[in-house]
């Protein structure tokens, strides 16, 4: 089920960053040294007295450089009001009232989102009182936080579950399904494939990119198997579509993520591997979720060496290795029977299992091949490891110290772990736990 989500707006250098990352308990941002995978975040998941939502920093949205900040600032108030189920509307203590905010309040009152009125940087007692003069937005009782400082925002925590929607009651259970999300740049052709993967014309395709910000599901019986596809393109509308709307695109792409086993990664064969493809491939990663790239639009292609085409992608790819890579022209019709069944092969990998000795052995060679790292007082020593859960495939490993845990020899262990099982197509996740 998705989370719901909390979207903040404001002006410029609000703290609406500072304030994500207090939120979510932690600095949330990408620092591969990858191309297209190496910026800040715009989102988090929050987990908070048991409740769960996705938070959403607009301070992130990359808008048409042309625009005046009034044009960002409406543009992210028009995507919060049209996805967000609450709103934080976040206002400096140290500014006071200013007009843009006068303008932000008359353009969220109208609304049946809930709001809330946060007043940043009250880092003090003293800056807590001012807050009182936000009254005059006509948003409510402001409430006096300091993101720096951590000062309000268990409250405002607090008040946020409680705004947040019930679950719904409608006793409705998603089928026993791979879940799979077609995901991908606007006019990629990702319509066209959900087309051709049903064999009918389920989805209206408009050449104008940008025009879908629905999610679409779809039932699929693949030779016995139920499939849910996941389409994040959705029915296509005509018309022009504003520059945050087609923005968030890219938010509804990673909870779209975030519900399905595998991802169906749709690039343009004609314009090659782009930064956004690699920044929403490297998501994928982070959410373990399975992987298929699908290479659309291979009609296109002139030179079609596939063996240079596929060296190339695995390339612009080298942080996923493993991913498998299909060829199609959804508008053709070219390769479309490839893309289920490698689906179902991936699917197949995330569902392996293998006994706890089986896996121990594997490791136990890996690190006689390869002695673990030293602290500065004492070696890693890796006590034992076993396979906790499947989809996605995930590894506990029991440790003397974590601490001693360095990524190159975590990736170290993945990849013997690979050479051994497969697990073809799909991240794994391996945890580290002290002994005891």
């Amino acid at each position: 089920m998705t989370k719901p989500l909390v979207v903040i707006v404001g002006r410029q250098n609000m703290g609406k960053s500072t304030l994500l990352n207090r939120l979510a308990g932690k600095q949330i941002a990408i620092t591969d040294d990858l191309p297209g995978t190496t910026r800040d975040r715009v989102l988090a998941d929050v987990v908070w007295r048991g409740a769960e939502f996705t938070l959403v920093d607009t301070g992130g949205l990359e808008l048409k450089p042309e625009m005046t900040i009034a044009q960002r600032v409406r543009d992210q108030v028009d995507v919060a009001l049209t996805e967000a189920d609450v709103i934080i509307f976040l206002v400096d203590v140290q500014d006071g009232v200013t007009p843009l905010d006068l303008e932000i309040a008359a353009r969220l009152r109208p609304g049946s989102k809930p709001i809330m009125l946060v007043a940043n940087k009250a880092d003090n007692i003293k800056l807590e009182s001012v807050a009182g003069e936000f009254y005059e937005l006509s948003l409510g009782e402001p409430l006096a936080v300091s993101a720096h400082h951590g000062r309000g925002t268990a409250e405002l925590l607090d008040n946020i579950i409680e705004l947040l929607p019930a679950p719904p009651v409608t006793g409705r259970v998603e089928p026993l399904a791979i879940k799979v999300a077609i995901i991908g740049r606007p006019n990629v052709g990702k319509s066209m494939l959900l087309n051709v993967l049903l064999g009918e014309e389920r989805s209206i395709v408009d050449e104008v990119p940008g025009t879908t910000h629905d999610a679409v599901d779809t039932l699929l019986d693949f030779g016995g198997q139920s499939v849910l596809l996941i389409d994040t393109a959705g029915i296509r509308r005509r018309g022009r579509v504003r520059s945050g709307v087609e923005w968030y695109s890219v938010v509804r792409t990673l909870r779209a993520v975030d519900r399905a086993d595998i991802a169906l990664l749709v690039i343009d064969a004609a314009e090659g591997v782009t930064d956004q493809d690699l920044h929403v491939a490297a998501y994928i990663q982070q959410a373990v979720r399975g992987v298929v790239l699908v290479v659309n639009k291979w009609d296109l292609v002139l030179d079609k060496n596939v063996p240079e085409w596929d060296k190339y992608l695995r390339s612009r790819f080298k942080f996923m290795p493993y991913i498998p890579i299909v060829h199609t022209s959804a508008k053709l019709g070219y390769g479309g029977d490839k893309v289920m069944p490698q689906v179902c092969q991936v699917y197949q990998e995330r569902m392996k299992r293998f006994p706890t000795a089986e896996v121990n052995s594997v490791v136990q060679q890996a690190v006689a091949a390869h002695s673990p790292p030293r602290g500065r007082t004492k070696p890693l020593k890796i006590l034992y490891a076993t396979q906790a859960a499947v989809n996605p495939p995930t590894f506990v490993f029991f440790v003397n110290d974590t601490r001693l845990i360095h990524f190159s020899y975590r990736r170290y262990l993945e990849n013997k772990l690979r050479k051994a099982f497969g697990f073809f197509g799909t991240p794994l996740r391996l945890i580290f736990k002290p002994r005891g």
